[in-house]
């Protein structure tokens, strides 16, 4: 929802934050490398029960990740390596985030509950593909109630409130399937919608006047002078 709704405004108001940062010299992948870094220790810290410090770092996780593409934009270094390099940078945040949840329900909660945190992040990679293989077949799949951002979102509430994060999960879970659902479907419909009627070629007719001085050229050519007609030939076979 955000990515379609909200992020091009966003990444307008952040432009000239981004055009300052590049001209210190921090590039777009200094902060994607950034954002893994913090990622890193927010799941140390909510595995380690520290949920209010973990907090604090995947806040501190999501800004990298909106301020790298405002740097790359500002400072003209957009790229699509650079692009591939933050969408991979973002399954290993993610994988990171919720690794370090199931880490801490595992320590605090027995049972098997310790795998919900582990069916979000595969709902999410779900909808991340759905996206990738829409887009490189020339589809559009963006949009749905569960994106990237509104996943942060919700597990920034669960660790604040970290009695209810098991329902904050669930609510994750079924929100991220429905987005998948929706995608599936936005894309289903797009393939399936007809192509678009192309216009046949007609031939080109050139000019009356030219074509019939073309063709007259063509039968003075082909037309034999009279000299050559009344002159008899040597090949020609005796009657």
């Amino acid at each position: 929802m955000f990515d379609k709704r909200f992020r091009s405004e966003a990444e307008k108001r952040l432009q000239p934050i981004g055009q300052n940062l590049g001209r210190t010299g921090v590039t777009a992948n200094h902060f994607t490398v950034l954002g893994i870094i913090m990622a890193t220790g927010a799941a140390v810290a909510i595995g380690a029960g520290a949920l209010r410090a973990g907090l604090v770092l995947v806040v501190c996780t999501a800004l990298p990740d909106v301020l790298d593409g405002a740097v790359a934009k500002a400072s003209g270094t957009a790229s699509p390596r650079g692009a591939f390099f933050d969408s991979v940078a973002d399954r290993v945040t993610d994988a990171l985030l919720l690794g370090g949840v199931g880490w801490y329900l595992a320590s605090h909660d027995p049972g098997h509950i310790m795998l919900l945190p582990m069916a979000v992040l595969a709902a999410s990679l779900v909808i991340s593909y759905e996206r990738a293989k829409a887009e490189s077949l020339g589809f559009d799949a963006k949009g749905g109630l569960m994106e990237r951002a509104e996943r942060l979102g919700m597990l920034a509430i669960g660790l604040l409130f970290n009695h209810f994060l098991v329902v904050v999960l669930w609510v994750m879970l079924v929100l991220t399937l429905v987005t998948a659902g929706q995608r599936f479907l936005t894309v289903w419909r797009q393939a399936g919608a007809p192509p678009p009627a192309t216009m046949e070629r007609r031939p080109r007719i050139g000019r009356p006047g030219r074509q019939a001085r073309t063709t007259g050229s063509k039968a003075r050519r082909v037309r034999p002078s009279r000299r050559t007609a009344a002159r008899p030939s040597r090949y020609r076979r005796p009657s």
